[in-house]
């Protein structure tokens, strides 16, 4: 779920901008995964345009207080949320920790770096949110630590049906300030694409994992 329909645009606008989001439908990127897709995001880019990053940092951290109140601790999943997710917390002039995909195997063996929330208040902060699986990875170790997870905030998602099935069988919210729908619309709006573009961008979310094979 979005923040709001006139934040999401806006979202959308600044990462077109900055090129944090690139849509390339003729020259597909090549995803971790094998996927081929016509969109790549790299939302660690917005750290280096500070109007960018005060931004998205004061959305995410107003809407925290509005819809979960004042939690005890924000938590950012590395590597990608790590600043983000830091800049959240220094709104809200709260603690920060961030969760790594697994615990290291040297040293301390810590997967959750910093004060371990025991039964305290979290909000965990995500950059991007594609299958939610590392995502709802970090909130089960919060979980397994006693941590209350209150919920989750994004700066965008993909959404993919899958993702949607996946928090909803955590019952976890998500919102996210812009999504792949509204990054169309305003692509479409200003002229980044074309309507034959928007249908290629359009198909492939239906099913990336076979889209253009």
């Amino acid at each position: 779920m979005i923040f709001d329909k006139d934040t999401a645009k806006k979202t959308a606008e600044l990462l077109l901008q900055i090129n944090a989001i690139k849509l390339q439908p003729q020259e597909p990127f090549t995803w971790a995964s094998g996927w081929k897709s016509p969109i790549y995001c790299d939302n660690r880019i917005t750290l280096s345009f500070p109007e960018v990053r005060n931004f998205l940092s004061k959305h995410l951290s107003d809407f925290i207080q509005k819809e979960y109140g004042k939690p005890d601790v924000i938590a950012g999943v590395a590597t990608g949320a790590i600043g983000i997710g830091m800049l959240v917390a220094q709104q809200l002039n709260l603690p920060f920790i961030y969760v790594r995909p697994e615990a290291k195997k040297h040293g301390r063996k810590n997967q959750i770096e910093g004060i371990v929330p025991t039964k305290k208040n979290v909000v965990v902060v995500e950059d991007l949110i594609s299958t939610g699986k590392s995502s709802l990875n970090a909130v089960k170790a919060l979980k397994e630590s006693d941590a209350n997870v209150k919920g989750m905030v994004a700066i965008f998602n993909y959404g993919f049906d899958i993702a949607v099935e996946n928090f909803e069988n955590e019952n976890l919210s998500l919102h996210t300030l812009s999504n792949y729908e509204n990054l169309l619309e305003q692509a479409l709006d200003t002229d980044y694409i074309t309507k034959d573009q928007q249908q290629t961008l359009q198909t492939w979310r239906i099913n990336p994992a076979e889209w253009n094979k």
